[in-house]
């Protein structure tokens, strides 16, 4: 029995296994020990730097293994109770919901994903009358209105059919892919006909309308509110646009059984080319207010465009933590992970696996989950920059949830639409102590640190049948950039007075402060790394042995760190439901994220700190043109367009590869020669070795399939002489011209060191190329 004599809503178990994990972290840090003792008493009175520089990268590991021990050093998961709430709760008095979706392009995020996303959304197994679902389109396009506008219609069906049929998951794209049809009720078979073939016919009323890139003067006249659409100049130069396509106020709003639909809304927050927008956060901080005078429900789900409901049961998961008459008045948030399903069996680009179901929870053990954008359950009074204290608290506790429309009876579009316009937020704190927070580009980190430091608590929650499923990246470079606006933001929040062990007290628990950093070091990571890919394989060439002899006792210490720490790593991805070769394939995304992705976000956001370049975000295409998709399906590495990430990746793959022929053509000594050799150089050679082995579809890309990698930085002038003709190379090279203007009047010199990647990529090239000559 819990507090006030009502059973527990939710319960909390901490993970199995702990002894072992913690009995690994001993041994390793003894390891670690044993190496920095011997870093220490051994050291070499020449190249003494080189030594001093792999005694430093391997403090620096040492201690952001630290932070990862501290952060799953206790992690718990969660189970609710939903049949104690439906027996606690009746239907009209549960609280309403409202759900956010964004988008912002309809190029990148076509409109068919955005409207299987409103529609899984719509179809949740909660009191429609309690839900408001709001779309927020940033590129203010009329073809994702006129999408919304075909899907109000389909909901009427789409509603019952979900109902009765009990489908999950409630996307219809997600739905009829994978779902047969019933055979054994023949009622059945002719209904779920009878919808497939109607959400096909809607599906292709949007794409060829999207194809054609307007929606015609005939489709217009079918709804007044693509009037509003003749004010506007540009995405980016419009007065605000706010549509209730479906108002759940209207009696008249019902499906084909004369059920209530949820309340629908479309919204394009006004945007002038003069006026910074804060990209996604200013888009929801539009939504919140507009919300509050629409519905003005009390809790608000916001999920990302291509995150579809996969589970209709997780809003009364999630009312589980916050109706809990025990601690549900201290909940801010609850975070659900990201799940992706379009992913490989073997994840050829990596995933969120770990993060997100596990380190997560030890985020969790720790004091509450970090907010990561999608998938989470906010309670409005905490977005709204509301502090906790124990008179809300009592407050919290004593609110009934029994009306049937939270929202005002009737509100002024008008004054909805000026809580939209550009100018609003001016001089308001808005951004800064309410909503959510525009100072750095991972805006969701930022807000969930903000709101925990006012003193609420977060949870974390896995179901056993994921909440929701995304589309993952299908392309390499779509992946790195991806990570490079994270670890910009992270590092942002690390140097700024966000840092978590400055806006983190004194509500924030110490070991929730430093487990924050498990992610604002991403950036910093690149330079450990760095040393340790291209040092140790340089030193090869020069004769420059290390690490100690593989006969040496001290050699110990670094056989077993490295073995036992990577075969960890292994037993935990496998754990979590990863399999070998996705792990081999974690560990290749590992070392080409930390090389390019985090290298150039350290290097972006020192430009930023100088004044060379403005904050951008950057949308992750959510299609795929046949020839990708095919090869992604297939796990075959695609590359992608030219990015100088590839060079980065190019040069020091080759470099690792001729240190590799190096020793192998150079030491060609027999027998007890070849033995002394690999007993001095043996650690050398061995990373070198798996270096290779790492970059493997980075040769394949240069020397057989001749993508981007070999064809962009090794013949140039070739490539060039093909796009000529091309108008995107023309925007391209324009943009390039401005850069390069910027540097020129700059003078910096660490940008025309980075410029020269290119240069030291064609001479490793032709290196290589006159080693295997003189080989023949």
């Amino acid at each position: 029995m819990g507090k006030n004599g009502y059973l527990p809503l939710f319960e909390t178990k901490p993970a199995g296994g702990l002894v072992f994990f913690r009995s690994y972290a001993a041994s390793i840090f003894i390891g670690i020990c044993f190496i920095c003792f011997h870093r220490v008493s051994y050291f070499p009175v020449t190249e003494r730097w080189v030594w001093v520089g792999m005694f430093v990268a391997e403090l620096w590991f040492s201690f952001y293994f630290f932070i990862t021990v501290i952060v799953k050093w206790n992690p718990v998961f969660r189970s609710t109770f939903k049949d104690r709430l439906s027996s606690r709760f009746e239907e009209e008095e549960l609280p309403g919901v409202d759900i956010f979706v964004c988008t912002a392009d309809p190029r990148l995020e076509p409109p068919t994903m955005v409207v299987s996303t409103v529609l899984s959304v719509m179809a949740y197994d909660y009191p429609p009358h309690k839900l408001s679902v709001y779309l927020s389109d940033d590129g203010c396009s009329d073809l994702t209105f006129y999408a919304l506008l075909e899907a109000s219609g389909f909901a009427q069906l789409w509603l019952p059919f979900c109902r009765k049929l009990k489908v999950e998951p409630t996307s219809p794209e997600a739905y009829f892919q994978t779902t047969p049809e019933p055979v054994d009720d023949v009622f059945m078979a002719n209904e779920w006909l009878i919808i497939k073939k109607s959400y096909e016919d809607m599906k292709n009323r949007i794409e060829s309308i999207t194809s054609l890139g307007k929606v015609p003067a005939y489709r217009r006249k079918e709804h007044n509110g693509f009037d509003e659409w003749d004010f506007v100049l540009s995405p980016h130069h419009h007065p605000s646009i706010l549509q209730i396509l479906i108002d759940g106020r209207d009696p008249n709003a019902i499906d084909i059984e004369g059920k209530a639909l949820p309340t629908l809304v479309y919204l394009a927050r006004e945007k002038r080319p003069q006026i910074h927008h804060n990209f996604k956060a200013g888009a929801l901080n539009a939504l919140i207010r507009v919300s509050s005078k629409v519905s003005n429900a009390p809790f608000i789900l916001n999920v990302d465009c291509d995150m579809f409901s996969n589970n209709s049961k997780a809003i009364r998961d999630a009312l589980c933590f916050f109706l809990d008459e025990g601690n549900g008045h201290e909940i801010a948030y609850v975070q659900y992970p990201q799940a992706f399903d379009n992913l490989t069996e073997n994840e050829i680009y990596g995933s969120l696996r770990v993060l997100m179901k596990l380190e997560l929870a030890g985020f969790d053990g720790n004091g509450g989950p970090c907010y990561v954008g999608t998938g989470c359950v906010h309670r409005r009074e905490s977005l709204s920059g509301m502090k906790y204290s124990e008179e809300l608290a009592v407050e919290l506790k004593a609110m009934k949830y029994d009306k049937k429309i939270i929202g005002s009876a009737s509100f002024n579009e008008e004054d909805c639409k000026a809580l939209a316009s550009c100018t609003y937020e001016e001089n308001t704190p808005w951004g800064k102590e309410k909503g959510v927070k525009y100072e750095s580009l991972v805006e969701d980190v930022l807000t969930g640190m903000s709101i925990q430091s006012k003193g609420w608590r977060s949870v974390f929650f896995n179901p056993q049948r994921e909440a929701f499923l995304g589309m993952g990246p299908t392309t390499l470079l779509d992946t790195l950039v991806q990570h490079k606006r994270w670890g910009e933001g992270e590092l942002q929040i690390l140097l700024s007075k966000h840092c978590p062990f400055v806006y983190g007290r004194p509500n924030m628990p110490l070991k929730l402060q430093l487990s924050y950093c498990i992610y604002n070091l991403w950036a910093p990571n690149c330079f450990a790394t760095l040393y340790y890919v291209f040092v140790p394989s340089f030193c090869l060439f020069r004769g420059i042995s290390l690490f100690p002899k593989i006969s040496s006792s001290w050699g110990i210490p670094y056989l077993y760190v490295i073995f036992v720490h990577r075969v960890h790593s292994l037993v935990e991805y496998v754990w979590l439901g990863g399999t070998v070769r996705g792990w081999l394939n974690e560990q290749r995304m590992w070392m080409f994220k930390r090389t390019t992705s985090y290298l150039f976000a350290a290097i972006d956001h020192m430009l930023k700190l100088f004044g060379f370049s403005k904050s951008a975000f950057a949308i992750t295409g959510k299609v795929a043109d046949d020839d990708v998709h095919r090869r992604y399906e297939q796990e075959i590495m695609e590359f992608g367009t030219w990015s100088p990430m590839f060079t980065v990746l190019a040069t020091l793959a080759l470099f690792n590869l001729l240190g590799l022929i190096a020793v192998v053509t150079n030491n060609v000594a027999i027998g007890d020669a070849r033995m002394k050799i690999f007993d001095v150089f043996g650690f050398q050679i061995l990373l070198c070795y798996v270096l290779v082995f790492i970059n493997l579809p980075i040769y394949q890309g240069m020397f057989f399939r001749k993508d981007s990698v070999s064809v962009w930085s090794t013949e140039p002038e070739t490539r060039t002489a093909d796009l000529r003709s091309d108008s995107k190379f023309q925007s391209v090279k324009l943009q390039a011209c401005n850069t390069r203007f910027v540097f020129k009047e700059k003078r910096s010199k660490l940008v025309s060191c980075i410029c020269n990647f290119p240069y030291l990529f064609i001479i490793t090239y032709k290196l290589l190329k006159l080693l295997f000559e003189n080989l023949d």
